[in-house]
């Protein structure tokens, strides 16, 4: 994907788009696939929501609490609120560069919501 504008724009064309070069690069598993969540393209294992295409330049994860905090304290990451509520175990990463870039740097934090989701 050579278009610097993927990780640019809020149209939902291009954040499904951001969604499957993302799912692309995850090691193959037949539980892993494309989903929606709020209405925005998303990454699920066995229908569970791991990740989705926020607005303002921003993949949304959900990760076990304590890792969501410590990337909210180290600046990394922010907390995500739906209405009044703050989301424990969802954190906002905001895009670092663009296209290719952007998509290097999400990709271990799909990986690891991937993870978390997966039983032990």
């Amino acid at each position: 994907m050579e278009d610097a504008g993927l990780v640019t724009t809020d149209d939902q064309e291009t954040r499904a788009a951001l969604m499957a070069a993302l799912l692309k690069r995850l090691p193959p598993d037949k539980g892993l696939g494309l989903g929606t969540m709020f209405r925005s393209p998303a990454i699920s294992w066995r229908g569970n929501i791991v990740a989705f295409a926020g607005r303002r330049r921003r993949l949304i994860v959900k990760l076990p609490q304590r890792r969501a905090n410590e990337l909210i304290d180290a600046g990394s990451a922010e907390p995500v609120t739906m209405g009044r509520r703050t989301m424990r175990e969802w954190v906002a990463v905001p895009a670092q560069g663009a296209g290719e870039e952007a998509l290097d740097a999400w990709l271990p934090y799909v990986a690891e919501g991937v993870a978390n989701a997966q039983p032990s």
